[in-house]
């Protein structure tokens, strides 16, 4: 499954049994961490002041809903000229961007970006997922997160048009889990070019879980969980560390149907080493892509196109190994979207296929 952002790692939480200790992962959530040897489970809290190194980057704030706020990462592009915008909804967890904003986003030189956190999230937080506030493990499900960032992203398109920002094509970027929400939010970001998966399948969350708990022999936990979202316990019951809520909307989310029905283009990037994700996931969904998708149909840019890292884990991170260089595939995927702004007309697929 993948319920942690790209660039973390797994590890057992102590809040899930450990059979199911999938589903939480550890938020690490440090770029170029590979294992739990090189970085901390359980980084030392930040503080909210944002640190010296924050660079270019800066925190702003936008309406939710219902008068809830969300704090966002805002950078303007590293180069000029501008020539497209990237917006980004990161995975799960009560972890920020923060702390490795700069690097994790390095490879986006023309683009300013814009990265959502949920409501109650501090952008600089390293908290381990077993340590989530019990008001954050409540509200965090993907309906509500969904209605956040709907209206954040109304606010954002509101406030860039009274500036009078230049009318830039936009890229909808989501990470592991904030995939999931991508085809919800796309009709309300104006010019937007096209949609980004970063370690996630592309297929309903319930369909991926249930391979991933199969891999590891852990389906008979699956089923008893599903069997808890289907019963008469209250949505804020905790189970496996995250509230009924949260899985009666995850069991019946859905992801792949919209995706491929969309119009609009989906770029996905995975690591053929994922632990959270199996390999059958991806493979179920590209056999649901239709060749005229993959090809385009006529001269039709493609409207999909996928890019499997061997080698690379979960933050599509590949180490270095005897006759194999080391590799970030989030760059790679910056690389990408790069060229493609040289020349958009070839469709955001065009430099896949070269």
């Amino acid at each position: 499954m993948r319920r942690i952002p790209a660039g973390a790692s797994a590890a057992p939480c102590r809040k899930a049994s450990p059979v199911l200790a999938f589903f939480l992962g550890a938020l690490m959530f440090v770029a170029g961490c590979g294992t739990t040897a090189q970085c901390p489970v359980t980084p030392p809290p930040l503080a909210s002041e944002p640190p010296a190194a924050l660079g270019a980057w800066r925190v702003e704030h936008l309406p939710g809903e219902a008068g809830a706020t969300l704090a966002v990462l805002a950078r303007p592009e590293r180069t000029v000229p501008a020539r497209f915008r990237v917006i980004v909804v990161p995975g799960s967890g009560c972890a920020g961007m923060g702390p490795l904003a700069e690097r994790y986003f390095a490879g986006l030189l023309h683009a300013p970006v814009l990265v959502l956190h949920k409501p109650g999230v501090d952008p600089f937080a390293r908290t381990a997922p077993g340590d989530c506030a019990r008001s954050f493990v409540q509200q965090d499900r993907h309906s509500t997160w969904l209605a956040h960032a709907r209206a954040a992203l109304q606010a954002d398109a509101l406030a860039q048009q009274q500036r009078g920002s230049a009318p830039l094509p936009q890229v909808l970027v989501g990470i592991s889990e904030g995939a999931e929400l991508l085809p919800g939010l796309a009709p309300h970001v104006p010019r937007l070019a096209g949609l980004v998966l970063l370690a996630a399948s592309g297929l309903d969350p319930r369909d991926a879980g249930a391979l991933q708990a199969q891999r590891l022999g852990a389906a008979a936990d699956w089923e008893a969980l599903g069997a808890k979202v289907g019963g008469s316990l209250p949505d804020s019951t905790v189970v496996q560390g995250r509230s009924l809520g949260y899985w009666r909307d995850l069991w019946h989310w859905p992801v792949a149907r919209p995706l491929l029905d969309s119009p609009w283009p989906v770029l996905q990037v995975w690591g053929s080493d994922d632990a959270l994700v199996p390999a059958a996931a991806y493979g179920q969904f590209a056999s649901q892509v239709q060749p005229s998708q993959q090809r385009g149909a006529g001269h039709a840019p493609a409207a999909w196109c996928a890019r499997r890292i061997e080698g690379a884990d979960h933050g599509l991170q590949r180490p270095a190994l005897p006759g194999q260089d080391a590799m970030d595939g989030v760059q790679l995927a910056w690389a990408w979207l790069e060229q493609w702004a040289r020349a958009p007309h070839a469709g955001i697929c065009a430099p896949m296929e070269r």
